[in-house]
This record gives C-alpha cells, structure tokens and sequence, in this order.
C-alpha cells in the first residue's frame, strides 16, 4: 500500500466559460495525482485575476472580500486534508472535498438517538423503566420546542447550557394530573436518563464531545422509614374480621420478614419454594427491577403465612403463592391498619422491605454483605443506607440515654445536698 501522499491546493477561474467577462471561481484538490473541483459560488473579472498568484488584483474592498474568502477557503481544505490524516482514514481529493462541504458526515439530531435508544434496549429494559424513558423522552421535545421553536435539536448542539435550560424547565413544569411541581430527586432521575442517552450517542460517535461534564446533580437526602420493633409487632398482633385487611398485614408482615419487594411477591409461584443449601426452605426468585437473583431461607414468620393460603381460592386460580392486590388497594388498606395499630408514620408497603433491612437483620446482627444479598442489591453501597439509618438510630438511642444518666447524676447530687443540710 502506498504510504506517502501528495497533495495540492489550487485556486483558479474558469475562463473558457467566461459571461461578461466574469468567471466562476473554483478550487481544484489533488491528491497522488487525482484531482478534484469545488465551485467557490463566486465570480471574478476576467482582467483582475493574477493567475500566478491566484489571487485578485489589487486593493479594492471586493479584492480584499474575494482575496479573503480565497485564504479561508484554502486554510479549510488544509485542515481537512490534516483531519483525515489524524483519524487515520484513507486520503482522497474526493475524500477531502467531502470533509470540507460537510456531507461525509451525518448529523444525528435528538429524535435519532431517542429512537435508537428506544429500538437498541426495549428487549434489555423492564416495561416500567422503558415506560420512564418515555416520560422523560416526552418532556425532552416538549422542552425543545418551547426553548427552540423547532420539534428537532442537532446533538452536535447539545452543551451544558441546554442541561441547565432542561434542568430549569423541569423545575417549573406542572404536571397534568394533579398540577404539581417534579420533585429535586425525580428531575435529576430525568436528567440521568437524557444523559445515558447521550452517553449512548458518544459511544457510537454521533458525537465527540459530552455536554455533563460539568454538570453536578445533587439529590436531596431522605431517611428511609421502617417499622421499629415495636410498630412490627403491633401489626403482627393485629386482627380483623374484614378479609382484605388481613389478606394485606399477612402481604405486608410476609415482605417483612423476607425482604422481597411487592411486585417480586406478586410474581411468586410454589415453584419458587425450594430446598437451600442447608437442607431448608428457601424462596428463590429474581429481582424484576434488575434481574439480579434472590435466595431468602424461609424463616418461621413467613412459614406460617405460606401455610395460611396454600389452599387459598384466590390464590389457587391464580396459580399464586399468595393472594394478588394492586399496589394501590395494598398501601390504601395498610393506611387503615396503620391508624387501627396507632403508628403515625406514613405506612407503605415498600416500608416492609426497609423494616426487614433494619428492624428485622441489621438491628439482629446479620452482617450487611448477608443483608445486600438477600435484597438482591447489586451494590453494597445501596444497602449501606440502611447502616447509616441504624447508625442514626443508635445515635438517638444513646442521646437519650445520656439525658436518663444526667437526670440520675442531678438527683444524687441534689439527694446528697438534702442529707448534708438536714445534719
């Protein structure tokens, strides 16, 4: 393969097709030997032109634009020559002229890599989180077509002023529903979304620059409720005559003492009932939300919840381990439970799983990494919050404590005060 290349620039006016004595000016590429022409768009008088210096004559304000454009165009074609050489791609004329006119290169814009996204993880996404990225995507081109007046934006114009523009549209955009503003921590989950997108965009070079380099998100940090001891075993001591309130503290109590999240619970058949590496009972299943496996021993607790409906009718004809609810009918009951039980915190049933990574394993002992498993985290770091919450709890407790131990010291020093005095 030949190594070396030559290569050429020159500036000319086609004479022989000369109108009122104006000609059309063209630069003419040559690479080993191979040449190329691009029409200028420009005329030039026949008798102005120094075909030695391929420049106009002359001082004029029009030699001086033509001369102008003239250097430009040159620098341009250089550049491109030395682009193509520096990303190491074949060199041509035809090459170069097409570098410099821009059309060796496709210009994705937003809608492209949205599609693209969308068509390349629809079979790797749950139909939840795709559900998300949709929302996300609609907010996208809702802002677009406010902030720019057009339904498309190039992402070779993304930049960090476009993610703070989006960032501040999201602040001061009212949901349809209940007219409400998005919350901190869902608009950087938005901005998170736009940015893997983006991310995806940069690795299949559409582009060559990442706009969030500079971009900081903060979530607002909040505590994750559980049930004390105390609030569990109230809601395990609760009963009722109506149904569905039992059906949902058995739901609820079951997700307690394993972990699993409702939609896991809601997926889990008696074939998920198998025998441990301990000659025991254990649940097994995946986690929906990252597919990552779950291996739960069945503790007495939940034993007795799986007996309890092993012949439900409801759960029989649906082929379920328990009796299916909808979230929403799950966490509206458990509100009743909750005011029944007396416990003022804002009862949900996700509450079960933080109370079963605080109350029921760490408070007990069980070492995080057992506890990251059997939530089926895939980074300890996420079961981590769980430490600092009980870590905050012991903070509380100790606080407290130390105010029972003040209140003692101050009343043996007064009791001795008073037996001084009286003698």
């Amino acid at each position: 393969m030949k190594t070396t290349t030559t290569f050429a620039i020159l500036i000319w006016i086609n004479a022989s097709r000369a109108k009122n004595n104006e000609a059309e000016l063209f630069a003419r590429i040559t690479v080993n030997q191979k040449r190329v022409n691009i029409s200028l768009k420009r005329k030039v008088n026949i008798e102005s032109w120094d075909k030695a210096k391929s420049r106009v004559k002359g001082t004029s304000q029009e030699a001086r634009i033509i001369n102008g454009y003239i250097d430009q165009t040159q620098t341009a074609l250089f550049q491109a020559y030395q682009d193509l050489k520096a990303e190491r791609k074949i060199v041509t004329s035809q090459a170069i002229k097409s570098r410099f006119l821009g059309t060796d290169q496709q210009h994705y814009s937003l809608q492209n890599i949205i599609d693209y996204h969308n068509a390349n993880t629809v079979h790797k996404l749950h139909k939840d989180t795709m559900g998300l990225y949709k929302t996300t995507q609609r907010y996208l081109m809702e802002f677009v077509l406010k902030e720019f007046k057009t339904s498309d934006i190039y992402l070779r114009d993304l930049n960090y002023s476009f993610v703070l523009k989006f960032d501040n549209f999201l602040r001061s955009y009212k949901m349809s529903r209940n007219k409400k503003l998005i919350g901190n921590n869902t608009i950087i989950k938005h901005i998170q979304r736009l940015r893997k997108m983006v991310t995806m965009a940069f690795h299949i070079e559409w582009i060559n620059r990442d706009p969030f380099v500079k971009y900081k998100p903060v979530f607002d940090k909040s505590e994750r409720e559980f049930l004390s001891a105390k609030e569990l075993k109230s809601i395990e001591n609760f009963t009722s005559d109506i149904e569905r309130l039992s059906i949902v503290k058995d739901l609820f109590i079951f997700s307690c003492y394993t972990g699993i999240a409702y939609v896991d619970i809601m997926q889990l058949k008696k074939d998920n009932i198998l025998l441990g590496i301990d000659g025991g009972q254990w649940i097994v299943t995946k986690r929906q939300k990252t597919n990552t496996p779950v291996k739960v021993p069945i503790l007495e607790q939940t034993q007795l919840i799986i007996n309890k409906y092993k012949n439900n009718v409801r759960a029989v004809s649906t082929g379920s381990l328990l009796p299916l609810l909808s979230n929403q009918k799950l966490n509206s009951y458990l509100k009743e439970i909750a005011d029944l039980c007396k416990i003022k915190k804002n009862l949900t049933f996700h509450m079960a799983r933080h109370t079963f990574a605080t109350t029921v394993t760490l408070t007990n002992g069980v070492p995080i990494e057992t506890v990251s498993k059997l939530l089926g985290h895939t980074k300890l770091a996420t079961t981590q919050i769980y430490a600092k919450v009980i870590e905050r709890k012991v903070s509380d407790d100790m606080n407290a404590l130390q105010k029972i131990l003040n209140y003692n010291s101050n009343e043996i020093e007064v009791n001795n005060k008073n037996l001084k005095h009286s003698s």
